[in-house]
């Protein structure tokens, strides 16, 4: 049995740098107060900031809304970013 991938529109909307609303969100590779990584249809996003919260968590339907202080964002290609957080994980555990 073959399986479909559904694929997504990526939308972000970032209002007064403090929520961030997204769809077309994949996983969510790592969050905490001051850094959220997520999987997207456009490639990793990284978003940087202070005091981050997910508030609203939907992988099923592919949505997640983070508040805090946004920072930055920054997408990278996937491919690129995966072998780079492999680099970081193994950094860590050495």
């Amino acid at each position: 049995m073959e399986e479909r991938q559904v694929l997504r529109s990526h939308r972000l909307s970032l209002s007064d740098r403090k929520t961030c609303q997204m769809t077309g969100i994949k996983d969510v590779i790592s969050f905490d107060a001051n850094e959220v990584i997520l999987e997207t249809e456009g490639g990793l996003l990284l978003i940087r900031g202070e005091d981050l919260h997910m508030s609203h968590l939907s992988l099923d339907k592919g949505e997640v809304n983070v508040e805090g202080t946004v920072d930055s964002l920054n997408y990278s290609d996937s491919n690129k970013a995966s072998k780079q957080a492999g680099n970081l994980i193994g950094r860590l555990f050495k």
